[in-house]
């Protein structure tokens, strides 16, 4: 019998090729691809690139590069600038950024407050809840006062009836019957409101309540206002004055043509009249007509003086000073005086063309229409009530003095709108349109023109026009009042 035969062992490797020269890959081989991606990028580094921190987007116009022509961004391809990739994470990204913002994580389920019942729309009930919370109202102080008739803030008034629930709304505060607290705040300070009768009604006659208090009296100030500056306006000499002057003026330089021999003109021109200037570039038709009457109205002060002094001095018996020394002057700083009083003069009028007619005459119809709701309200829901409370009696307070205060506005509004009307027609004649208003503006802006002018003429030095060797006292009125011109 043989022996066993000794176990074959596994085949050995072959030994490994020594290294030998690279043999270079074609240009369209994935060596170059891999190669052309990177300095050396591997997989590795392309993981790497995916798991960077998202940042914050920033938008940009990008600009197509031109492969044939040189740009400056050819020479930033090869810079050395370099930025901390930690830093612009920590700066701009945009987890890192939310994180910021709120300054905690995202609260759970858990950590979320109690959860109520919403009834009503979810952005009306915010914006009660902050209205509540700024104005520091209480639900008990409301109901008091829609109780009571007490007041109350009438912009939280006005507010809060702007929140009034729709009827489904409302019906469904009503006929909730679940546990109060399982309803928000804006929910349980709306059901407490609407367990009052007519609840929103109420807050209605309180905010005309307020607004008789604070709009009669506004109201009746406008109207002494545009009173007084109609009255004004008619019965000013020296505006009278000017327009006889610019009315003369302006038909001398129109002599001759289409515009020449007018009778009147808007008072718009009186704006037109600085735009016009004479050969010097310098002196404007204004500043002609402005020296015009001070030549004129220091004329006739000066005449006026000389009056009064003669009287008081025949009751002296003494001998009136002799002023005709420097007589020029003299006509000029008494003419100055006047028309440069004549702005103070028309304060009224610049007050009342900072009125709006429109807005005044909505006040008055918005009064008078919360009359009548209010009246109604009285006669009719609150009438049919079991109640003896203060609310009914405020109510059936504001009433009958409303009915007297807003009647007498409603018939002082028709007088004054009619009385501001006949003014502009006074001045413009009977046109369709009601520039009573408007008149006063045109007014007020010649008025801040007039001023700027009157300054120039006040601040520039006066010459004389005087003949060599002739003296004051032989001066006749006319030689003596020659205008001092503008230069």
């Amino acid at each position: 019998m043989s022996p066993p035969k000794p176990p074959t062992s596994p085949p050995k490797p072959p030994p490994p090729v020594p290294p030998g020269p690279k043999v270079p890959k074609t240009p369209g081989g994935p060596q170059h691809s891999i190669a052309k991606s990177g300095d050396g990028s591997s997989a590795a580094g392309n993981d790497a690139n995916t798991s960077k921190a998202k940042l914050k987007p920033f938008f940009w116009d990008k600009v197509a590069a031109k492969p044939n022509s040189a740009m400056v961004w050819d020479q930033i391809k090869a810079g050395s600038f370099q930025f901390s990739e930690e830093l612009i994470e920590t700066l701009f990204g945009a987890s890192v950024q939310k994180n910021k913002k709120t300054g905690k994580k995202e609260p759970s389920a858990q950590d979320q407050g109690p959860q109520y019942v919403q009834l009503i729309e979810p952005k009306k009930a915010q914006n009660l809840a902050i209205l509540l919370r700024a104005l520091n109202v209480t639900t008990k102080e409301v109901c008091d006062a829609l109780r009571e008739g007490n007041d109350l803030p009438v912009e939280f008034l006005q507010t809060l009836l702007k929140m009034a629930p729709t009827s489904d709304e409302e019906h469904k505060l009503k006929t909730f019957s679940g546990e109060f607290s399982q309803l928000g705040p804006s929910e349980q300070f709306l059901k407490q409101l609407l367990d009052i009768p007519f609840a929103f009604k109420r807050i209605e006659v309180l905010i005309f309540m307020c607004s008789l208090k604070e709009d009669v009296p506004a109201t009746k100030e406008s109207f002494e206002t545009l009173e007084v500056a109609c009255k004004d306006l008619r019965g000013s000499r020296l505006f009278l004055k000017l327009l006889e002057a610019v009315l003369k003026t302006g038909n001398r330089m129109n002599d001759g043509t289409f515009h020449g021999g007018a009778q009147a003109f808007k008072l718009d021109t009186l704006l037109k009249l600085s735009d016009v200037k004479g050969v010097d570039g310098k002196t404007t038709l204004l500043h002609f007509v402005v020296l015009e009457i001070i030549r004129t109205e220091g004329l006739k002060a000066a005449h006026a003086e000389r009056e009064s002094e003669s009287f008081n001095s025949l009751k002296s018996n003494d001998i009136p000073e002799d002023v005709s020394h420097d007589p020029e002057d003299h006509y000029h700083d008494l003419g100055f005086k006047a028309v440069s009083h004549l702005s103070s003069e028309l304060e009224n009028v610049k007050k009342a063309a900072a009125i709006d007619a429109e807005n005044l005459t909505g006040t008055v119809i918005k009064l008078g229409h919360s009359l009548l709701k209010a009246r109604d309200f009285l006669n009719s829901e609150m009438k049919g009530l079991e109640e003896d409370s203060g609310f009914q009696k405020a109510l059936k307070s504001l009433v009958e003095k409303a009915e007297v205060e807003v009647k007498s506005l409603i018939e002082e509004e028709k007088r004054i709108m009619e009385l501001v009307k006949n003014t502009g027609n006074y001045f413009h004649g009977n046109v369709k349109k009601d520039e009573g208003i408007r008149l006063f503006v045109v007014v007020r802006d010649f008025l801040v023109i007039l001023d700027k002018v009157c300054k120039e003429v006040r601040d520039k030095p006066k010459i004389s026009h005087k003949k060599e060797g002739s003296h004051a006292s032989s001066s006749s009125d006319s030689s003596i009042g020659s205008p001092s011109p503008y230069c």
